[in-house]
């Protein structure tokens, strides 16, 4: 049984958007904070988005404010990722994690799932 359910994905081009979910509810630790995180090959990781799942507070890497929303709902136990005005160098492997304490803010998740590919073509 996989500890996050994720969903979205897939190849647009340049401006276009796409959608990812994710629901950690097979995690048995704390999910106070769930976000996104993303690596292209021959790069480290990159902390995308988080969101304080009881406060709904949001937290964002420069290179994606404006352009990308996290949100929740929290009947359906899923965490969302919008994107919008994707760019290439969006393209990469995105994966839903979990963060704690002040790591949410710092986009640096502790236990992730999968992953998802995002290809954003110019």
């Amino acid at each position: 049984q996989e500890k996050f359910v994720q969903f979205g994905g897939g190849s647009v081009q340049a401006g276009g958007s796409l959608r990812l979910s994710c629901a950690p509810s097979t995690y048995t630790g704390s999910r106070d904070c769930v976000g996104w995180f993303r690596q292209a090959p021959g790069n480290s990781r990159e902390g995308v988005a988080a969101i304080d799942t009881s406060g709904e507070n949001t937290y964002y890497a420069d290179s994606v404010k404006g352009r990308f929303t996290v949100s929740q709902d929290s009947a359906k136990n899923t965490v969302y990722l919008a994107m919008n005005n994707l760019k290439p160098e969006d393209t990469a492997m995105y994966f839903c994690g979990v963060a704690a304490g002040s790591f949410c803010p710092k986009l640096d998740f502790h236990d992730w799932g999968k992953g998802t590919q995002v290809t954003v073509s110019s």
